[in-house]
């Protein structure tokens, strides 16, 4: 009988995985949450840039600064990683403004 360790789960027995269990839903819940609100903070932006208005760039890329430093700061996403969308973002931002 072969079954993968996916198929079945084991039920934690000590109180302590019990709870940890119980707060890794709650915080994988808040972190997709967030993760998706990232993904539409940078597709705003991308959507107004393809689209060549500039006034509307810039004010979804400010948005969206704020939303990229939240979740970096929360350690979703690595400092970097931030830094790295920010200057990508901001440089297309620039390039439609110029």
């Amino acid at each position: 009988m072969a079954t993968s360790s996916k198929a079945k789960k084991k039920t934690v027995r000590l109180a302590s995985g019990r709870k940890r269990a119980r707060q890794d839903v709650k915080l994988n819940a808040a972190n997709s949450s967030l993760r998706s609100k990232f993904r539409t903070a940078i597709k705003g932006v991308l959507k107004a840039v393809s689209a060549g208005d500039k006034s509307k760039a810039a004010e979804t890329f400010k948005s969206a600064q704020s939303v990229i430093d939240s979740i970096a700061d929360k350690g979703i996403f690595h400092k970097n990683k931030a830094a790295r969308y920010k200057s990508r973002l901001s440089a297309k931002v620039k390039a439609l403004a110029a």
